[in-house]
């Protein structure tokens, strides 16, 4: 099999690292080809905080997934997260010399790259610019400017911003690991890909990623991405909780809040209790399952609480900007018993949860449709999508190309120009992963 058909999505959690390798099938869907999953050790919060036990994590995810796959991983497609991130609105215009000319690619890119040269706190930098409606001449909602005519363009934006020295740290531990980066996608975005419809994006629809260190939310409406926000609380706080609540081990809590975890306490009664094994010969412990759910429930309606805000920051509660398709959960922390029923008691908006199922292959192992892969999957569909940006590009030059060559050869006889193929505009993300490759080759 070709290696340039494959992708590779590389997600770096707090509490996993998932390495996943995947292709498009005839049907245009992702075939899963092979999964490595290893525990996080250097991740705080999405953040890198030990480069070297990052590093052999991402080495022994990508082992398992080459094993599996009995292929060579090369290039991979990183997820960004964590609570360095954050967004904001803004709005720019930019004057046209001439207004008779329409409105092209060049215009656009001048006008983002205006948005890029904000200023900006010390030590971040802009990820993503996604530009939501044009006005022309003052006249608003504008989806597709191009080709239109008119002096003044401008734009409202959302701008995704982001810690320097986090991104290049990724981009150290994955270089180090020996593979190379193919491109950078912010993880809400990736998760967003895979478990969200067209549909629920044009309605309005709120994307909560339960992960391990932090809770990212995405909001979409009109098909265009409106609010993005990451909040530094996940499951392990609730792990945490459970520990310091019942006074038992790390991973004596985790197990109980996966098996007997519940974020609804008024279902469990009273004298339903769990024992838990004492440490080195003690007595073991006694917890009742309804302590432990409203151990749970506190934490859980906090982060809920939090994320509502976010939502409510964007707008929800105006007529225009409701968001009618509700939310979808997803993330390893969406699996929590009677959670769906508890977000839809504090929000009030219709809830689901998000299985990346749609886009994979029909053959798909179940494991790999769990809301824990979201990201992955998004991120290996993004790969996916770069490379078909890549191919595209790459005709568009040949075909270029032939044309130079057949209008020197017909110069000499008067012929209409043939009108020059479109080319795809380069993503901000792509320049920002060229800029992080070099940075590396530099560093070293």
């Amino acid at each position: 099999m070709e290696n340039n058909k494959i992708s590779v999505g590389l997600d770096i959690g707090t509490t996993k690292i998932v390495a996943m390798i995947g292709r498009k099938n005839e049907y245009g869907k992702a075939e899963i080809l092979g999964i490595g999953k290893s525990k996080s050790l250097g991740v705080h919060r999405g953040v890198v905080n030990n480069i070297t036990q990052t590093i052999q994590s991402i080495q022994q995810a990508v082992q398992e997934a080459e094993a599996e796959a009995g292929l060579k991983i090369e290039d991979v497609t990183v997820g960004i997260a964590g609570q360095h991130i954050r967004s904001l609105q803004h709005s720019d215009y930019i004057t046209r010399a001439n207004s008779e000319v329409v409105i092209d690619e060049e215009d656009i890119d001048r006008l983002i790259n205006q948005v890029h040269k904000l200023v900006m706190l010390p030590g971040e930098e802009i990820i993503h610019v996604l530009p939501q409606e044009y006005k022309i001449d003052g006249q608003p909602e504008i989806k597709e400017p191009i080709g239109m005519y008119g002096g003044r363009l401008e734009a409202n934006f959302h701008v995704v911003v982001g810690q320097v020295s986090s991104i290049r740290n990724i981009g150290r531990c994955v270089k180090s690991s020996g593979l190379e980066l193919e491109g950078i996608t912010l993880e809400p975005l990736a998760s967003a890909n895979a478990v969200l419809s067209q549909e629920e994006k044009e309605a309005g629809v709120a994307l909560i990623d339960i992960g391990g260190g932090t809770t990212d939310l995405a909001v979409f409406k009109d098909g265009i991405i409106r609010h993005t926000a990451v909040i530094p609380f996940g499951g392990n706080v609730v792990t945490e909780d459970i520990k310091e609540g019942c006074s038992i081990i790390e991973k004596q809590a985790e197990l109980l809040k996966v098996k007997f975890g519940s974020a609804w306490p008024g279902e469990n009664k009273d004298n339903e209790i769990v024992s838990i094994p004492g440490l080195r010969g003690r007595e073991p412990k006694e917890i009742t399952l309804k302590n432990l759910s409203k151990i749970i429930h506190a934490r859980v309606v906090e982060i809920i609480e939090q994320v509502y805000v976010e939502i409510k920051n964007y707008g929800h509660e105006e007529q225009k900007k409701k968001l009618i398709a509700g939310i979808v959960l997803t993330g390893g922390g969406s699996q929590l018993k009677h959670l769906k029923q508890l977000v839809e008691y504090i929000t009030g908006m219709d809830t689901r949860i998000g299985y990346p199922n749609e886009h994979l292959a029909g053959n798909s192992d179940d494991d790999i449709a769990s809301p824990l892969f979201a990201t992955a999957v998004g991120l290996v569909m993004d790969g996916l999508k770069r490379q078909e940006r890549k191919r595209v590009e790459k005709e568009v030059e040949e075909m270029e190309l032939a044309m130079e060559e057949h209008s020197e050869e017909s110069s000499t006889q008067e012929d209409e120009p043939v009108p020059s193929p479109k080319k795809e505009r380069k993503s901000f993300l792509d320049k920002l992963t060229e800029r992080v490759k070099d940075f590396l080759d530099n560093a070293e």
